[in-house]
């Protein structure tokens, strides 16, 4: 994430503010500035082409900072959102704004990249579109099919995402980590899956046409093969190559998104914008950064910040899913895809 400055007074912001605590001035997020602005007291801000932008009216429901073309409405991340709790679910509601955030958070980050996001409303076959679900009455299972990403809201509550964590023995765990990782079930379809990269992705994840419940099945009752660390990410990643694909493409956005923050807050010299191939940034770049921010983490007593491995093979998948940064989509199967987590 780029640093923000409040343009009034110049103080640091970040990019959950809607008021500058220096200041007090009013803001809101302007998506095709990739700026906070200042907003009148009416909520407007009026950009260099003269066009009037609006508070969002989720300010309030969801802590969204983003300005809408109307008055009264809804901004465009909000757009993406296609059901959330009810407002007779308290439990669900107060849940409700952490997965928002993370949302606006990958939104801002594929907006940088490239990477297009096209809601249902203007394509209902391909498009993108999230349900943000409360687990209160029923069981949620968070997954992307179809452009549907789901998440379940209890993911939110730390204990509960310490919990699940433990149980799956899983390194890393977090709200933002669902939605990269369910954007990459999405981004393949639309990316991969008809064109002529699925045989280069097939080389390197695996056979996607591999049954899925089966796969599934193997993996919770036998466990990853004893050598994963050699050639995937993370445990997870084994289970499926769509699985690899999704877990590869998180952490593509981990690297990139914390590059890039990094660089804007002094701690690097070089972002991940920088025109150099992908695995060169990983290698010379990220590894010692994530090297240092481990040492940080455990002098203040935490857990590493980012406890993973990048072998050979986990690095030519990483150049792969860089690579279609500047690649264009195809035709692809707009078939059932049903892969979650």
């Amino acid at each position: 994430m780029k640093s923000f400055r409040c343009r009034v007074c110049g103080n640091a912001l970040w990019f959950e503010n809607s008021v500058c605590v220096s200041c007090h001035t009013p803001l809101g997020f302007s998506r095709d500035e990739v700026e906070i602005v200042p907003v009148d007291a009416n909520g407007r801000y009026i950009d260099a082409e003269g066009r009037a932008w609006h508070v969002c009216r989720n300010l309030n429901l969801s802590g969204c900072t983003w300005l809408a073309p109307v008055e009264g409405g809804q901004c465009s991340a909000c757009d993406l959102t296609r059901v959330r709790p009810n407002d007779a679910d308290a439990k669900g509601l107060s849940q409700y704004p952490v997965a928002e955030r993370a949302k606006r958070w990958l939104l801002v980050e594929l907006d940088r990249l490239g990477f297009p996001v096209v809601g249902k409303a203007e394509d209902p076959e391909r498009g993108l579109c999230f349900d943000l679900l409360s687990s209160v009455a029923e069981d949620v299972t968070i997954g992307h099919a179809d452009g549907v990403i789901t998440i379940d809201l209890a993911e939110s509550d730390d204990a509960y995402r310490v919990r699940v964590q433990e149980q799956l023995g899983e390194a890393y765990r977090t709200m933002l980590g669902h939605f990269r990782h369910e954007s990459g079930h999405y981004f393949e379809w639309i990316l991969v899956e008809g064109t002529d990269r699925r045989s280069e992705a097939r080389a390197l994840f695996g056979d996607e046409t591999a049954d899925y419940q089966a796969e599934i099945d193997r993996h919770y009752s036998e466990g990853p093969p004893a050598d994963w660390p050699e050639r995937y990410i993370s445990t997870y990643a084994t289970m499926h190559p769509y699985e690899d694909f999704a877990e590869t493409w998180a952490h593509y956005l981990h690297i990139t998104d914390t590059v890039e923050t990094a660089a804007a807050n002094g701690l690097s010299r070089v972002d991940s914008s920088a025109s150099v191939p992908f695995r060169t940034l990983v290698t010379d770049v990220w590894m010692p950064l994530a090297s240092a921010l481990n040492m940080v983490n455990r002098s203040m007593g935490k857990d590493d910040l980012y406890p993973f491995l990048l072998p050979d093979p986990v690095l030519d998948k990483l150049d792969f899913v860089a690579s279609l940064r500047d690649g264009e989509s195809g035709n692809g199967s707009a078939g059932a895809d049903q892969r979650s987590r």
